[in-house]
């Protein structure tokens, strides 16, 4: 256990390392069509895009990178996805052993699988659960794309795979310069797609504990009813926002009929959980829909699953505290469970620091760039929430923006679950208390 009592340093290394890696292969020759190598930034930029599953490119993927270059970034999303997932179940098993007994009990009762004796299983069942999830989603977008687009065999299948692996990971790699733009009125090709952003970001967590019981939603745990009550509201919502702003946008919904409209938009909604597949032409959005995008991107998708964000279960907590906070409540009850303190404390330092790095984030590249500010905020979100969604200025950008966003990206990626589980282990108790003083708050 003691290898594990400094997680971050775990996580960053691995990720690290896996960068690393993944750089030096798409630096090879045999990676790009290009005479020679890649630029070493296009490859650093590119496995660090991949690995932190953001899907954000500074070349074409299907035009620079060759088959052997597509196969490199599509083991480098894979393990990004599973090896966060993985993470972040053992350090929630290395957490609920650093917690006193009653909190230990207490996390036990709510995940179910919080025992050491439960390792082994546990990660065997995020590794099946990712490979069906996978394996279904490339099947139906196989099928479509020999059945409805004349793909032969071969290529459906390496389309159906790369695809579903890139939507369940929530990286947003397309093989398409324009993203899945030409499948926007397609619903097996939006909605399997959609299914699986979706799914891989609600988390395993989640996923598992609906598979026992989804028919006693009386027993559910905290993080399952506010990751699906949050989850929910936030794609209702996104889904009705964007689409009434650009259902006149005759570069965007204005030029699809009724329904595929409607389609489009829930579609354009999902792709904010950090999946980073477009249907629309992000560019040509109107500024409200790319500012209610800033806002679904940073929140993201849930914990212990593949997408980013500061996490929907974050999110919806923090709701829950300031409800409580307006009503005069003294204690942040849900359901039948009361929100530790420390939990809350940990949500705020969480949302605050995030809310800090963006904007250091978003100040450093106006600065060097010429670009709209709405651009640039769009951008440094797209990044930090691993989303992979831009509105077209990530190849124009200075390498030292480049530098950023792939800071952003690993920070990004990492950050939540180190941050959250290093403030979690941090947490003691004092031994006395100080006299009470109440400043005067607003």
């Amino acid at each position: 256990m003691e290898r594990f009592q400094r997680p971050a340093q775990v996580v960053v290394t691995g990720f690290a390392i896996t960068i690393a890696i993944g750089t030096l292969l798409l630096w090879l020759p045999a990676a790009t069509h290009e005479p020679g190598s890649s630029r070493p930034l296009d490859a650093l930029f590119t496995a660090t895009s991949a690995v932190c599953v953001t899907g954000l490119v500074t070349v074409d993927t299907a035009g620079h990178w060759t088959t052997f270059g597509e196969v490199v970034i599509l083991c480098l999303i894979q393990i990004g996805g599973l090896g966060l997932m993985t993470l972040a179940t053992l350090f929630a098993i290395v957490l609920s052993r650093r917690l006193g007994l009653r909190a230990r009990l207490a996390a036990q009762a709510e995940t179910k699988t919080l025992r050491m004796a439960d390792l082994r299983r546990v990660i065997r069942q995020v590794v099946l659960f990712t490979l069906a999830c996978e394996t279904i989603a490339a099947a139906v977008l196989g099928g479509r794309f020999a059945l409805g687009y004349g793909e032969s065999f071969g290529r459906a299948a390496y389309l159906g795979v790369f695809h579903s692996v890139s939507a369940f990971n929530n990286a947003g790699f397309a093989l398409w310069p324009d993203s899945l733009v030409r499948f926007a009125d397609d619903p097996w090709i939006s909605l399997t797609v959609c299914a699986a952003v979706i799914i891989g970001g609600l988390g395993f967590p989640v996923v598992f504990e609906l598979a026992r019981g989804w028919r006693r939603p009386r027993t559910w745990s905290i993080l399952t009813r506010v990751t699906l009550g949050t989850s929910a509201a936030l794609l209702a919502g996104g889904t009705l926002v964007l689409t009434a702003a650009e259902w006149t946008n005759p570069a965007t919904l204005g030029a699809l009929p009724g329904p595929s409209r409607v389609l489009a938009g829930f579609t354009a909604a999902v792709m904010p959980r950090t999946a980073g597949f477009n249907t629309l032409d992000i560019a040509a959005m109107r500024p409200e829909s790319w500012l209610a995008t800033d806002v679904l991107m940073f929140i993201g998708g849930g914990s212990a699953g593949t997408a980013g964000g500061i996490k929907v279960t974050t999110f919806g907590l923090l709701a829950f505290v300031l409800w409580a906070e307006m009503r005069g409540e003294t204690r942040v009850n849900i359901g039948h469970r009361r929100l530790p303190e420390g939990t809350q404390r940990q949500i705020i330092a969480i949302v605050l620091l995030s809310l800090g790095l963006v904007t250091a984030a978003t100040f450093a590249l106006e600065a060097m760039t010429g670009h709209p500010l709405d651009r640039v905020l769009f951008e440094a979100v797209s990044a930090f929430a691993t989303v992979g969604l831009s509105t077209g200025i990530t190849a124009d950008l200075p390498a030292a923006g480049h530098l950023v966003l792939i800071a952003l990206m690993f920070i990004g990626r990492i950050g939540p679950l180190t941050l959250g589980t290093a403030l979690a282990l941090r947490e003691r108790a004092r031994g006395y208390e100080l006299p009470e003083e109440r400043p005067i708050i607003g």
